[in-house]
């Protein structure tokens, strides 16, 4: 098709003003500038506003977050304090009663042994008099 186009009319620039509509479009184009302006203008200051609040609103959050993250920092490292605190006297408590278990398991062989001796003994005693 181009070379059709080419062969028959070539292709070159048309500079005629009147013919190209470059008048018209010129003139269109000031029109909407100029009309437009303050429809335009007005849109995008209301769109500045817009973005300017949110960002605000955007900001205002993150100052609130941070703050609420230092806090929750704060209960944390609070609560590792009181963790390490309860298994301390844990431990301690486990030592306490492992004692207690112990002294009274202690007691409680030497009460055993001593009537199993006792027991020998008298039995012993019963062989002896019966022979």
């Amino acid at each position: 098709i181009f070379t059709l186009i080419a062969e028959h009319e070539g292709i070159g620039l048309n500079t005629d003003i009147l013919e190209t509509g470059l008048i018209n479009i010129v003139a269109l184009i000031g029109i909407l500038v100029y009309t437009g302006r303050d429809f335009l203008g007005s849109t995008l200051e209301a769109r500045k506003a817009n973005i300017l609040k949110g960002v605000e609103d955007a900001e205002s959050r993150l100052a609130e977050a941070e703050k609420r993250l230092a806090e929750a920092e704060k209960q944390l490292s609070q609560a590792s304090i009181v963790i390490s605190e309860i298994k301390n006297e844990t431990i301690a408590a486990k030592k306490v009663l492992l004692e207690a278990d112990a002294y009274q398991a202690k007691k409680d062989l030497t009460t055993r042994f001593s009537r199993a001796l006792a027991t020998f003994n008298y039995k012993e005693r019963q062989v002896f008099l019966e022979v």
